[in-house]
């Protein structure tokens, strides 16, 4: 079934990667990367909500307040993360900032995430504290 006798140098007929790498592995490094950018696209949209009114919202905070020292950590972080460029740092810094977000303005109101909005807020957090420990998987400018 291989190209080559076995052994060392053994490829899979559907790719010139080693035959140890399995189909099952390659998609779980596809499936990191949609999950990497979907959540990147999303968190820049909270962001840009923030700094420039887009999409509309009710909030558009002074540039230097909290929140808006939120809005441009979820834009720059965000787009960071979106191309795998120091994914890892930025990812750290975004789920410390959500981490900080849903204590100071989701707790206060409710101790339950369903009851006080913040659960976008947890999901965020932990997404962007697993790509912290994965890395960015496939299609990102930093390769692991």
């Amino acid at each position: 079934m291989s190209d080559a006798p076995d052994g060392a140098g053994a490829t899979s007929r559907c790719s010139k990667e080693p035959q140890h790498v399995r189909p099952s592995l390659r998609l779980c490094a596809a499936g990191l990367a949609v999950l990497r950018i979907v959540t990147a696209l999303l968190f820049i949209l909270h962001g840009t909500q923030k700094i420039i009114g887009f999409p509309a919202s009710d909030m558009t905070p002074p540039l230097f307040s909290l929140f808006g020292l939120a809005g441009i950590i979820e834009i720059v972080a965000g787009i960071l993360v979106l191309v795998g460029f120091f994914t890892r740092p930025a990812a750290f810094i975004a789920a410390g900032e959500m981490a900080v977000a849903y204590w100071m303005a989701h707790a206060p109101a409710n101790l339950f995430p369903a009851m006080n909005g913040g659960d976008a807020a947890i999901l965020f957090c932990f997404v962007f504290l697993y790509l912290v420990f994965s890395g960015p998987g496939a299609w990102s400018i930093n390769k692991q």
